[in-house]
């Protein structure tokens, strides 16, 4: 095929794969229109079947952790660990919202970081909702924490978002470094969007809320506690020793499903799903029509745009283009098409991509594949989302948070080292 016409079709495709993530015709999941177009720019020739191949490669541990961590959160909420968060949030608030506020912050990013965004978004959203019911409190600013942190939050570690995985491996850094030189980006950046947030809804924060009631707190579910926390500390150990941290991931997965089959409250059909098949084909799928793009025209043009070297102004640069990238094409194939170019200048270009597609996609609802995963729940519960506000919100939040994170990001990497 020609140049021309591969890349207009690869284009296209990408196109139609977004359009659909978002729209979801007929329900449909994203896979039925993704995988089909990968298919499609292999046999025509606009991607080689090396190249399709190499991407197919790269993808595979990634897609493999993060199947791993949906079934390891299934089955920490099926022991009652979000069930239980809820109850904390609900205690510790007292009945007042600013609290609760407080709590879901505080929650959100913890879960974010260790379980990675997913699990904020399938799991917390909805314990969000019923605390603040719960509380008598409107739920809005709350609700729109856990999606704006599903983002934001995910900076810390390697694990906690699908293009961190990405990332860390474009970065050759080792799990403690990465998470080093992120842990001052990542609270600089929470601490900023809590600002927006208490500023944004003050009203809302201010409403009178019934008197609170107190009922037993239930009781912690140790076993996912430690679970978790062996997983967590086994990417550290697996980081140092070279084996990729999904091997952690699936052993950690492995534990808890194993103890809800031999205790019956699961079948191994129920451990498919929980990992999500249909999505992770569309991952697949969408880094393959992604890397037809970049061959065919996006990395040259994207090459003049990128600045060069890890100094402040480049740094600026390089997570701006990031973020704007990923509001007009979703995060995961904006993270697809800059990592190679940013890795010729060093990881602390490749981090400064990552605040890029971690904090902008709180612009708009197609940024990111977490954030339309919270609409469609937002919805289920019949709570409506007013497009204009989330802008609204969104365009005092990305720059309050994204500019003080690079400035944070070049620090760590003058005291620490890239």
């Amino acid at each position: 095929m020609n140049t021309p016409l591969a890349e207009s079709l690869s284009v296209v495709l990408l196109v139609a794969v977004l359009v659909c993530a978002v729209v979801r015709p007929f329900g449909w999941p994203e896979a039925v229109v993704a995988a089909p177009a990968a298919l499609l720019v292999i046999a025509t020739g606009a991607i080689s079947w090396d190249h399709a191949g190499a991407e197919a490669s790269h993808l595979g541990p990634v897609i493999g952790f993060l199947a791993a961590v949906l079934v390891l959160a299934k089955f920490c909420d099926d022991e009652g660990l979000f069930h239980a968060c809820g109850a904390w949030m609900a205690r510790w608030a007292a009945g007042r919202p600013g609290r609760l506020l407080t709590a879901v912050f505080a929650l959100a990013s913890a879960i974010t970081a260790v379980l990675s965004l997913d699990a904020t978004i399938v799991l917390l959203t909805p314990v969000v909702f019923a605390t603040a019911a719960r509380m008598g409190a409107r739920p809005k600013p709350h609700v729109y924490a856990c999606t704006h942190l599903s983002n934001t939050a995910s900076l810390l570690l390697p694990v906690s978002n699908l293009t961190n995985l990405l990332a860390f491996t474009a970065s050759g850094l080792s799990f403690t470094r990465f998470a080093a030189l992120m842990v001052l980006p990542w609270l600089v950046a929470i601490g900023a969007e809590y600002v927006v947030f208490r500023r944004f809804f003050a009203g809302d924060l201010a409403a009178a809320v019934p008197e609170p009631t107190t009922g037993e707190p239930p009781e912690l579910p140790l076993f996912a506690l430690v679970t978790v926390g062996c997983t967590l500390a086994g990417f550290v150990v697996a980081s140092a020793l070279g084996v990729n941290p999904a091997w952690s991931a699936a052993a950690g997965a492995l534990v808890l499903a194993a103890r809800a089959l031999l205790r019956g409250r699961a079948t191994p059909l129920t451990v498919l799903r929980a990992a999500a098949p249909a999505f992770l084909v569309f991952v697949l799928a969408l880094g393959i029509v992604v890397r037809a793009v970049v061959d065919n025209g996006l990395s040259d043009a994207l090459g003049h745009l990128l600045p060069d070297g890890s100094g402040l102004p480049a740094l600026f640069g390089i997570a701006a283009l990031a973020a704007v990238l990923a509001n007009l094409i979703n995060n995961l194939p904006a993270v697809l098409v800059l990592l190679p170019l940013a890795a010729t200048s060093g990881s602390g270009a490749v981090l400064a991509v990552l605040l890029g597609v971690n904090i902008g996609p709180n612009l708009t609802y197609a940024g990111s594949l977490a954030t339309l995963l919270w609409r469609r729940i937002v919805q289920e519960h019949d709570h409506g989302v007013d497009l204009r506000e989330f802008t609204r919100l969104g365009l005092i939040a990305v720059p309050a948070a994204l500019v003080p994170a690079v400035l944070a990001l070049w620090f760590s990497l003058h005291v620490i080292g890239g």
